[in-house]
C-alpha cells in the first residue's frame, strides 16, 4: 500500500462482547489516535466496540478520520444505525473527538423553541438520563453535548482549549489545572477527557467506571 492510498473500511463492529458492548457515536471527520485505542484497548479488555450514527435510510455508510498526515488513514464502515438501539444496549457510551461531534448534531428542520432533534442527541438525551450508565467524551466531542444546555448544565467536565466557551455556555464547570484544563475529569456517570493525548488514561478510567456497577 503506497503512502497514499485509501485503506479499505475496518467494519464498524470490533470484537467479542464477552463483558459488554462500548457504543462509540462516529461521523466524518473523527480523530484518529481515539479510534486506533478504542479498537485496541477495549476489545484487550472483554469488550465489543459497536460504531454508531446516522445512515440516513442507508444500510451503511463509511465514514474517514481527520486527515492528521495530509491523507486520511483510517475508514470505519457503519452499519448500526443510531436509531435502531437503546443506550441500555451497552455498557457505556463514548462520543468520538474531532468534527465528527459537530456533524452529529445537525439536524433537518430545527424549530424556534424545540430542543435539538438529531438522532445522535436524542440518544444522548436518553444515554445521560440513564444514570448507571457511562458516557464518555473526548477533546471536541463535547460539542455533541452542547446541541442542548439541558445536557451539561452544571456538570464538571474537561475539553479541548478552543471549545471552553461553547461548553462554559452551555452550562458545565470547566474544571481548571496549572496547564488549561485538566486531563480528566469523572462526574457521576459522565467522563470527560482533555484531548487525544489522554486516550489511554481516559480508557483506562472509562473502564473502572464501569466494572465498579458490575
Amino acid at each position: 500500500m503506497t503512502e497514499n492510498s485509501t485503506p479499505p473500511p475496518l467494519r464498524g463492529i470490533v470484537g467479542e462482547p464477552r463483558k459488554g458492548k462500548i457504543g462509540v457515536l462516529i461521523e466524518e471527520h473523527f480523530d484518529m489516535t481515539e479510534y486506533r485505542l478504542f479498537n485496541e484497548l477495549f476489545p484487550k479488555h472483554g469488550y465489543q466496540v459497536v460504531y454508531l450514527s446516522h445512515l440516513w435510510g442507508n444500510a451503511s455508510l463509511t465514514f474517514g478520520a481527520n486527515p492528521d498526515n495530509g491523507w486520511v488513514e483510517e475508514h470505519v464502515l457503519v452499519e448500526t444505525e443510531i436509531d435502531s438501539v437503546k443506550p441500555a444496549d451497552f455498557k457505556g457510551i463514548i462520543i468520538i473527538g474531532a468534527y465528527a461531534s459537530d456533524r452529529l448534531r445537525y439536524q433537518v428542520a430545527p424549530r424556534k423553541g424545540e430542543p435539538n432533534q438529531a438522532p445522535a442527541v436524542v440518544f444522548m438525551r436518553q444515554a445521560l438520563a440513564t444514570r448507571e450508565l457511562k458516557v464518555g467524551t473526548i477533546c471536541h466531542s463535547l460539542w455533541l453535548l452542547c446541541a442542548d444546555r439541558a445536557l451539561l448544565q452544571g456538570r464538571r467536565v474537561t475539553c479541548a482549549h478552543n471549545i471552553i466557551c461553547d461548553v462554559e455556555n452551555a452550562g458545565a464547570e470547566v474544571v481548571y489545572g496549572p496547564e488549561g484544563t485538566v486531563d480528566l475529569v469523572v462526574d457521576g456517570n459522565l467522563i470527560t477527557g482533555k484531548h487525544p493525548g489522554t486516550t489511554e488514561q481516559f480508557i483506562t478510567t472509562f473502564l473502572s467506571e464501569i466494572e465498579k456497577g458490575n
